[in-house]
C-alpha cells in the first residue's frame, strides 16, 4: 500500500477538481482495501472511496479523513463467465470481451472509470446497462464486517441505481461477476436508435462486435464523452443529470408546460420506464430552457458538444461548477416544473 499526507485529489477525477485529502492510500489488494476499511470504522475516521474518479464531485476544501484508491487488478475469464476486480478499468475490460468474442458489455465501450462502479450506478448507454449480465456482486460488508457474495436479484437495480447506492455507507465493492454471451462473434442485439442508424442496421439486429464497439466510441467522442487530456469537453462527470422518471399525472403536466412555453406542436422526448411512468430527456430540458452547447462564459461551463456535461474548461473550482450546475437545476425547474438530479457523488459540497 502507497499512503501519503495532504494528497491533492483533483488529478484522481475526471473533473480535476477538489481540495486534498488528510490520508491517501491506494491499495492493490482485496485485503489491503478491507483492512483501510476496517481501521477506518474502528477509529470513526471518514472515509472516501475512490476508483476512477469518473463519477466525484470532491469539494474545494478537499477530504478531512481517509481517501482510499481501490487500484485492484484481475481479469478471469472461464468461457462466459467474466471476474472483474473493482480496480479494473472499465473501458479495458469491455475491449478485452470483444476480443475474446463475447457480447453483453460492447456497447458500454468508453465509459471512463472502474469496474467496480458499474454495480453502484448501475452503469448503461446505448441499449445496454450492467443489470443484465451482472450475475453477482463480492463486497465487503461494514455493517457486518465480512465479505458477502450478493446475487444479481438482490442487487435491487434500477435506472442508474442499486442496492449499494441506496447504501453508500454500507458495502465496498470487491469483485464483479459477470456472465456474457457467445454470439459467434456478433454482438447483442442493437436496442439503441442512434446506434441502429450510425451501423445501417434495423432496431434488433447484430453486428460484429468489434463495430459495435468502435460505432459507440465514436457517438461517445462525437459528444466529449471519452476522456481526452486536451479536450476541456472531456473534463467532466459525463451526464451530470440523470434523465426525469415522471409519473402519469407529473408527464401531463410537464407536457402542458412544454406547449405553453414551446407551442403545441412541440412534443417532449417519452419513453415508458414502466408502473406507469415515463422517462424523459435531461439533455432535451436543459436545452430547451436556454442552456445551449457551450452556455457559460466562466471557467466552468456546459460542454460545447453534449448540454448534458458539465466541464471545467481548466482553471474552475468546485464552487465554479456548482455554481453553473444550481443556474441549471434553477432554470429547468422555472421552465418545465421538473428538478433534475445530479448524477455523480458529491463529497462535502451539496447542489
Amino acid at each position: 500500500m502507497q499512503e501519503l499526507h495532504d494528497a491533492p485529489l483533483a488529478p484522481l477525477t475526471t473533473f480535476r477538481l477538489g481540495g486534498p485529502a488528510h490520508r491517501l492510500i491506494t491499495a492493490t489488494g482485496d485485503d489491503e482495501v478491507i483492512a483501510v476499511v476496517r481501521e477506518a470504522d474502528d477509529t470513526g475516521t471518514p472515509l472516501l472511496l475512490i476508483g476512477g474518479g469518473s463519477n466525484l464531485v470532491i469539494g474545494d476544501k478537499g477530504f478531512p479523513g481517509t481517501a482510499l484508491v481501490i487500484a485492484t487488478k484481475g481479469f478471469a475469464l472461464d468461457g462466459t463467465r467474466l471476474e472483474l476486480a473493482a480496480g479494473e478499468v472499465w473501458t479495458d475490460a469491455v475491449a478485452r470481451t470483444v476480443e475474446a468474442g463475447l457480447a453483453g458489455i460492447e456497447c458500454l465501450a468508453g465509459i471512463p472509470g472502474s469496474a467496480g462502479a458499474t454495480p453502484i450506478q448501475n452503469v448503461g448507454a446505448y441499449g445496454q446497462e450492467v443489470a443484465t449480465t451482472i450475475t453477482e456482486v463480492v463486497a465487503y460488508d461494514r455493517l457486518a464486517r465480512e465479505t458477502v457474495t450478493v446475487p444479481q436479484a438482490e442487487c435491487a437495480f434500477s435506472y442508474r441505481h442499486s442496492r449499494f447506492k441506496d447504501e453508500p455507507e454500507r458495502y465496498v465493492v470487491l469483485r464483479v461477476r459477470f456472465g456474457l454471451q457467445d454470439a459467434g462473434g456478433l454482438s447483442g442485439p442493437i436496442k439503441y436508435a442512434e446506434t441502429a442508424r450510425a451501423l445501417g442496421v434495423e432496431a434488433g439486429d447484430r453486428v460484429p462486435l468489434a463495430d459495435a464497439r468502435e460505432t459507440v466510441l465514436k457517438l461517445r467522442a462525437g459528444k466529449g464523452m471519452v476522456l481526452d487530456p486536451e479536450d476541456h469537453d472531456t473534463w467532466s462527470a459525463g451526464s451530470f443529470f440523470t434523465n426525469p422518471i415522471l409519473t402519469d399525472e407529473e408527464f401531463t403536466a410537464f407536457h402542458a408546460r412544454v406547449r405553453e412555453r414551446l407551442g403545441d406542436d412541440v412534443t417532449p422526448p417519452a419513453y415508458a420506464a414502466g408502473d406507469g411512468r415515463t422517462k424523459t430527456s435531461a439533455a432535451w430540458l436543459i436545452d430547451k430552457a436556454g442552456f445551449t452547447k457551450g452556455y457559460g462564459t466562466g471557467p466552468a461551463r456546459i460542454s460545447t458538444k453534449h448540454t448534458l456535461a458539465l466541464t471545467n474548461r481548466g482553471a474552475a473550482t468546485t464552487e465554479d461548477l456548482l455554481m453553473l450546475a444550481r443556474e441549471v437545476v434553477t432554470g429547468v425547474r422555472a421552465a418545465f416544473g421538473i428538478t433534475l438530479v445530479n448524477e455523480p457523488v458529491t463529497v462535502g459540497v451539496s447542489l
